[in-house]
């Protein structure tokens, strides 16, 4: 007997779950959070999971393997150069789910799906970024309106 060896549909036909999973996959390895349903992360988590284990063995049909989930080429590149590394260590166990509460819209049950060390690492650098990008931007108006005093002095002159 086959008792408890199904898997969600998720009311998909097979094509399309597939590619939702792959799509989802692919996000969820360039970003290292996605937010999601409890059901599609629960079905997505041992997918990411195998993938990550892949990348201890880094050879060519470990390369082949992800390429065949995987639809960017950067979520491959951050797979193998970013995650493989910083997961050698680790025997498995490398997500979480974190439940946020139910979508205003529908009321599906909502999670985030966030590889365990993603605040120590993923978070900070998107924090850092965010500050660089603010900083930027405060110079180039701070640089608009220091012109914007000197216009009206060289039209009265």
């Amino acid at each position: 007997m086959r008792h408890l060896n199904g898997y969600r549909k998720l009311g998909r036909e097979s094509s399309h779950r597939k590619a939702m999973f792959r799509n989802l996959a692919t996000s969820f390895l360039q970003e290292g959070a996605i937010c999601t349903t409890i059901q599609k992360a629960k079905e997505l988590r041992p997918i990411v999971e195998k993938l990550i284990t892949l990348t201890h063995k880094s050879d060519l049909a470990a390369h082949k393997k992800v390429a065949s989930v995987l639809f960017t080429k950067e979520a491959r590149q951050n797979l193998f150069t970013n995650l493989g590394p910083r997961f050698k260590e680790r025997a498995g166990g490398y997500t979480r789910i974190v439940r946020l509460g139910e979508r205003f819209g529908d009321g599906a049950n909502m999670c985030r799906l966030e590889l365990v060390d993603y605040l120590e690492n993923e978070a900070l650098l998107k924090t850092k970024k965010r500050q660089e990008h603010l900083e930027k931007k405060q110079r180039l108006l701070d640089k608009q309106e220091e012109q914007e005093k000197s216009a009206p002095m060289m039209a009265a002159n």
